[in-house]
């Protein structure tokens, strides 16, 4: 079961709130769960729950509490709008001094591996790129991945894509990650649209999903998941 924290940022000694929750039974690692730009909504939640329930001890960070502390919204064009208008008005700086104080609040108890879809996807990838002391990352649906693609992960990194993403060209993408990054696998989901982790929504395929989540656990169980 989830709790709400309070962590503090290393470059601005702010205060932002966390999901947290305890891994059941035998503890695997640590992960850091990176929301949608849609908040700490029910489906970040949901994902919490599931990591943990898998061994890890997880943390979802609320990426925008500079701006609106414990913003959530739905996914619907207001929601898209509220939701890209924080994300740019928090920056890159921001958000990697959050993620750095999720790693460090999780690392003196085992490895630390990290998740995160569409925002959250393109911050697993700067995140991997920018940051010590990941072992192993899964980015979902990262629109602003393509585009950092020369930004080489200090740690493995494997990138999902839905084939029906209308948001995201699935093949231009892979194209352009293969050719900075030919080490890091990249997977197309040919049922799926955008956002396709998060059950029930129009975009999602159940056996996607599943798929991808075995390869997420997978890749954190061959980098130092017990």
């Amino acid at each position: 079961m989830s709790q709400t924290i309070t962590l503090s940022s290393g470059h601005d000694g702010f205060g932002f709130t966390a999901l947290h929750a305890d891994a059941v039974a035998q503890r695997r690692g640590g992960i850091v769960i990176i929301q949608e730009i849609f908040g700490l909504d029910q489906y970040v939640q949901a994902d919490v729950a599931r990591w943990s329930a898998l061994g890890f001890e997880a943390i979802a960070p609320s990426m925008f509490d500079r701006q609106e502390r414990g913003f959530t919204a739905e996914h619907d064009p207001e929601g898209l709008q509220d939701g890209f208008k924080h994300a740019m008005a928090n920056g890159l700086d921001n958000a990697m001094s959050d993620l750095a104080a999720c790693v460090d609040f999780l690392k003196s108890r085992g490895p630390v591996f990290m998740v995160g879809y569409c925002y959250g996807g393109a911050m697993t990838w700067q995140a991997a790129g920018r940051l010590d002391g990941i072992s192993a990352a899964s980015s979902y649906y990262g629109g602003q991945v393509a585009a950092s693609a020369g930004l080489t992960p200090k740690c493995p990194v494997i990138c999902h894509f839905g084939r029906k993403d209308a948001h995201i060209p699935a093949d231009e993408t892979r194209a352009a990650i293969i050719a900075a990054q030919p080490q890091v696998p990249v997977y197309i989901y040919d049922n799926s649209g955008h956002g396709f982790n998060n059950d029930g929504r129009p975009d999602s395929d159940l056996a996607d999903a599943k798929l991808a989540r075995e390869r997420s656990l997978a890749l954190f169980l061959a980098h130092g998941a017990a």
